[in-house]
C-alpha cells in the first residue's frame, strides 16, 4: 500500500509506510498515528505532517 506524506501543500515523499519511517527516521507505528483523526486535531494543517493512503 503507498502512502503520502504532505507539509502543508508541499508533496515531501510518496511510498510504504517503511519507506516513508525511513525517510523521516521515526518508527512505523509514527507514521500509521500520522494518519490517524486525533493526530489532524492536535496539528495544524500549515504544520503538521500529513500521511494520505494513495489507493
Amino acid at each position: 500500500m503507498e502512502y503520502a506524506l504532505y507539509k502543508g501543500d508541499t508533496l515531501l515523499q510518496i511510498g510504504t509506510v517503511d519507506e516513508l519511517a525511513k525517510f523521516k527516521n521515526v518508527k512505523r507505528e509514527t507514521i500509521l498515528f500520522y494518519t490517524s483523526r486525533a493526530y489532524r486535531r492536535r496539528t495544524s494543517e500549515k504544520n503538521g505532517l500529513r500521511v494520505i493512503k494513495i489507493d
